[in-house]
């Protein structure tokens, strides 16, 4: 990896082979689907916790996969 610099020295683009480029963007789609997991669970959670206190109808599991 290497860096493009203007004359004042500072960095102004990089230079990533494409090998590593195609290493990076996997890590990023791999931790995007990571925090759409987490999210969804912690809506999931969220919602469990609601329906425990009151504040939200329970659901049975057929309608749970009738949503589906």
């Amino acid at each position: 990896m290497s860096t493009v610099n203007d004359a004042d020295g500072n960095v102004q683009a990089v230079v990533v082979p494409v090998e590593e480029w195609k290493d990076l963007v996997e890590k990023v789609r791999h931790y995007e689907q990571l925090l759409k997991l987490k999210s969804k669970l912690s809506n999931a959670l969220d919602q469990v916790a609601r329906m425990r206190s009151g504040k939200m109808k329970k659901r049975t599991l057929k309608d749970l996969l009738r949503e589906a």
